[in-house]
């Protein structure tokens, strides 16, 4: 548990960089689509490229953790906290750009921003190309890291290139340059995502937007998104589906504590109200043991988990 003294002399700290907004103490709790978690040491949100650059300089010189907090989509925030520097980059840090041609068009978007503006985006100059990340929470850093996506495609289908910023300072890197799989992105060191280029095409804007519509739908129909959840929990194995074996081994609708195991979708965890992180990881632990024992698959989780869990 981070202690509340501590809290204020790295907050004074920070606040001592230019261009930086800080806040001791800050609950994440509502900053997750779960709503569980202890609060950050420090919340930092830098308001311009330089300032970032500054943080992550001051945090390399002085041993101090980083934690990057994008729409909160996918992260289990630990009930003791989050040590040292929470950052969240602003949604309107960087502006959106659009250079369209006659046959495609480069959308370039702030890492900060929701995935939802790049889908108005593209819709707003007839581009067509990203429709599998309409209706996914979280922001667009989020996506690069985690390569998110549906059964219909995943973020780096549609990715030209990334911006990234160091302790040395910003620079882009091209797709072929970043490893990336199912869920998965191999970013360079201790860098943080700044801005993301999407290469999209023109096509069948109705058409488009149909299979955004159809795809929401399905999702509402068999996901509890009404609920505080944090999406998938565990990325599905090869050749099966997670939720299926979750099901299999007798869990939907397990409670442990205000955390349980969805009654529409075995895959994901709800809130039930008042939920703490230790009742949601103890579900995981529990999905994870269940389905080993039971089937031999061992079940790898999609969430990230961020700060101290208490025992």
């Amino acid at each position: 548990m981070v202690e509340a003294g501590v809290r204020t002399a790295l907050a004074e700290r920070v606040a001592r960089l230019s261009g930086c907004e800080v806040k001791p103490g800050e609950p994440l709790a509502p900053l997750t689509s779960v709503r569980v978690g202890g609060a950050a040491e420090a919340l930092v949100r830098p308001r311009s490229p330089e300032a970032l650059v500054a943080l992550l300089k001051l945090a390399r010189e002085e041993g101090i953790p980083i934690s990057i907090l994008g729409g909160g989509a996918n992260t289990l925030v630990g009930d003791g906290g989050v040590p040292g520097f929470t950052l969240k980059l602003p949604g309107d840090l960087f502006p959106e750009v659009a250079d369209v041609g006659p046959e495609e068009g480069r959308l370039t978007l702030g890492a900060g921003a929701a995935i939802v503006r790049l889908i108005n985006l593209m819709r707003g100059n007839a581009l067509v190309g990203a429709e599998f990340l309409a209706g996914i929470p979280g922001t667009l850093g989020g996506a690069v890291a985690m390569n998110a996506g549906t059964k219909n495609g995943e973020a780096f289908r549609a990715i030209e290139a990334v911006e990234v910023a160091t302790a040395d300072g910003v620079g882009w890197l091209e797709k072929a340059r970043i490893p990336h799989a199912y869920r998965h992105s191999e970013l360079p060191p201790d860098s943080v995502v700044t801005r993301v280029r999407f290469l999209l095409r023109k096509g069948d804007v109705q058409a488009s937007k149909a299979a955004m519509d159809a795809d929401l739908g399905y999702r509402k129909r068999t996901q509890p998104l009404s609920q505080p959840n944090f999406g998938s929990v565990f990325t599905n194995p090869l050749g099966d589906h997670a939720g299926r074996l979750i099901e299999l081994v007798g869990l939907k609708g397990h409670t442990l504590g205000r955390a349980q195991v969805s009654i529409l979708h075995a895959n994901w965890i709800v809130n039930l109200g008042g939920a703490t992180a230790r009742d949601v990881l103890g579900l995981v632990t529990l999905m994870q043991q269940r389905v080993r024992e039971e089937t031999g698959v061992d079940m790898k989780p999609e969430v990230k988990r961020v700060g101290e869990f208490l025992p």
